[in-house]
């Protein structure tokens, strides 16, 4: 066997180990950033939707990608069977789990949006229809031989494909099940509903950042030359400079060094790298992080003042920073890395690649808010509504649910408050 095709090989398999662990830091993010009531359900539901898009992407998902078709889907390899492709330089079966990675990472980020108050039933159904209808369908215009991927449209891991796709689904959700109870005062004014454990988030974050280095350099899906550690380097860079940046801003701005904002800084600065990781220069990688921290704690007080009720700030970290990120290749993509597309704004290129990455953004976000609406708005129909009732969310999923807490100890107070008379229980 060809030394460098089993190297790759081994390569990819573990940025794909990396990629899936990064749904153990969305874990830890999304139940650090939410009331502990819902913590079990938070893990649960991360777990088996993963499984059920797993099954989709196998069945239908991969097919629709990569299959030989038109300029807007593929139609052809479904039901993957292992296989190996001509030409890739590494074991089919191991780019085959890279990709699932993604597209499960892309479902997560847009359960954001459902956090605390979906049914459980919108989440499977939503798993399924997402992973055939909306992801593959945009991840085949760019990285399929779709017609954006025709017109040099440049995302190297998928701020475009993966995460302004999840917020926008994200995006969609928030609208339709409305705020949360007790997120808005009767004239509109925002109040904070806390995570309940800033350590857990913290870690998330962490967790997130290492398995970055999959998502972001296992997309060269090469060891040739070494230069997936130009990429990693830039994305550790993005993801330092968007940690400053968002302390910076919140504390000037409010007084405060508010830790979540900076942790969502450290997590734009990661997605809008995601795009031009392999494009640009470490410098640019900087630059563009740290517009990235900026950026995103403006977003969220925006976002949040306009009554778009996004627990993990998903719209912001993901949709916010994923626009940056892939506007940004327009402006610094160097002629020796441009290696899709054309040169930057900055080197030369004039604003042909802008154009094109603009375009792209309109098309993709457009495409994949109204699919995702138009999904869960009959959905709403058929299930009679997406939202669990109130007293299900007061009492949280994890009761109302699954019939158990994440935290037993919570049922045990529960149980006391109810043996005292305590009509107001601290689980509340």
């Amino acid at each position: 066997m060809d030394p460098l095709f089993l190297m790759n090989s081994i390569w990819v398999m573990l940025a794909a180990a990396l990629v899936i662990l990064m749904l153990g830091g969305f874990i830890l993010l999304e139940a650090g950033s939410t009331r502990m009531k819902n913590a079990g359900h938070i893990a649960g539901k991360t777990i088996f939707t993963f499984g059920i898009s797993s099954l989709v992407f196998w069945a239908v998902g991969y097919g629709l990608i990569f299959g030989e078709g038109n300029a807007f889907f593929g139609l052809t390899d479904f039901f993957y069977s292992g296989y190996d492709i001509e030409g890739l330089g590494l074991s089919g079966a191991v780019f085959f789990l890279f990709q699932l990675a993604f597209a499960g990472i892309s479902l997560t980020i847009a359960f954001g949006g459902f956090a605390e108050r979906a049914k459980l039933s919108a989440y499977i159904i939503f798993a399924v229809l997402f992973s055939i209808l909306i992801y593959p369908v945009i991840a085949h215009w760019i990285w399929g031989g779709g017609w954006l991927g025709d017109h040099g449209k440049q995302d190297f891991a998928g701020s475009t494909v993966v995460h302004l796709t999840g917020a926008m689904g994200a995006f969609a959700a928030t609208i339709l099940l409305k705020p949360r109870i007790g997120k808005y005062n009767e004239d509109g004014s925002p109040n904070n509903i806390a995570g309940h454990n800033q350590v857990f988030t913290a870690l998330g974050v962490l967790v997130l950042w290492v398995g970055w280095f999959g998502f972001n350099a296992g997309s060269t899906l090469s060891v040739n030359d070494g230069f997936f550690g130009f990429v990693a380097l830039n994305t550790n860079l993005a993801a330092g400079a968007g940690a400053v940046a968002s302390l910076l801003a919140v504390w000037m701005v409010t007084g405060n060094a508010d830790v979540p904002t900076m942790l969502n800084g450290a997590l734009a600065g990661l997605v809008a790298i995601t795009a031009s990781c392999a494009f640009v220069n470490t410098w640019a990688a900087v630059v563009i992080g740290f517009v990235a921290g900026i950026i995103v704690f403006y977003s969220m007080g925006f976002f949040e003042k306009r009554k778009i009720d996004d627990p993990i700030f998903a719209l912001s970290v993901h949709g916010t920073a994923g626009v940056w990120g892939t506007l940004s290749t327009g402006f610094f993509a160097t002629p020796e890395l441009a290696t899709v597309g054309r040169p930057g704004l900055f080197y030369g290129g004039g604003f042909t690649q802008l154009g094109v990455q603009a375009m792209g953004i309109a098309a993709c976000g457009v495409y994949s808010f109204v699919v995702a609406f138009v999904l869960l708005f009959m959905m709403k129909k058929v299930l009679n509504g997406l939202r669990v009732s109130e007293e299900e969310e007061i009492i949280g999923l994890d009761l109302s649910e699954h019939g158990s807490y994440g935290y037993p100890e919570l049922l045990q107070q529960r149980e006391q408050s109810k043996r005292h008379g305590d009509e107001n229980p601290k689980y509340k």
